[in-house]
């Protein structure tokens, strides 16, 4: 199995060099660019082979979420891990609505950044336990705005195939769960996108959150 090709993108060396040295040992991992601010990271996207990218959110030039923006535009296969600081709630948010896969602290340990990226590369969201609080105050605090979108016109099934798709399920999964096709997965998943205005499946993640339609544990 041919080694997963990561891109770092942060505008400080030691930053960038921290994360190679906790990487460096970690077996099917390579490090194969990096980039100082978002123009060098779509740079890199289009002359090197990069399956993820670690991507800062504040950069000069460009920052991470218009980086991220762009890059999901013309390489949608290529999965963003976003770097965060504690005091970046609603620039998390903007990350994940541009097409980030999850996020982490810069100040995590090896494990988690490890467990981070093989679980974007499966397909699925990571949160950063530490953040994701954060974030949720941030959320519930919003709940008081309006929304142009009626989360009462989502019918029931939908409200379950929504509640599992925040839980991190895949679709063959959430087919399994339910006992229906995977190609009617397929149909609800983009039922919900058109009825919640998202643009993928964080946005679903976020409006189910700011809606209060799933509990979080």
């Amino acid at each position: 199995m041919a080694d997963i090709k990561i891109l770092i993108a942060d505008d400080h060396d030691i930053v960038r060099d921290g994360i190679k040295m906790l990487l460096e040992d970690e077996v099917g991992f390579s490090i194969v660019a990096e980039a100082e601010n978002g123009v060098k990271a779509i740079e890199s996207c289009e002359k090197d082979d990069v399956d993820l990218i670690i991507m800062d959110i504040n950069m000069p030039e460009m920052n991470g979420i218009k980086a991220t923006q762009k890059i999901k535009e013309s390489f949608p296969e290529v999965k963003v891990l976003a770097l965060t600081m504690m005091d970046e709630d609603q620039h998390i948010r903007q990350m994940i609505e541009a097409g980030a896969s999850g996020y982490i602290l810069k100040s995590s340990d090896k494990i988690e950044l490890v467990d981070a990226i093989k679980t974007i590369l499966d397909g699925k969201h990571y949160f950063s336990e530490d953040a994701t609080q954060s974030v949720m105050m941030d959320l519930v605090k919003g709940t008081t705005k309006k929304d142009h979108t009626d989360p009462g016109n989502i019918t029931d099934r939908e409200k379950e195939v929504l509640e599992l798709i925040v839980e991190q399920y895949t679709n063959q999964e959430i087919a399994d769960e339910l006992f229906i096709s995977s190609r009617t997965v397929d149909a609800h998943r983009r039922n919900l996108l058109q009825k919640t205005g998202a643009k993928n499946t964080a946005g679903l993640v976020t409006y189910a959150i700011k809606h209060d339609l799933v509990d979080i544990q």
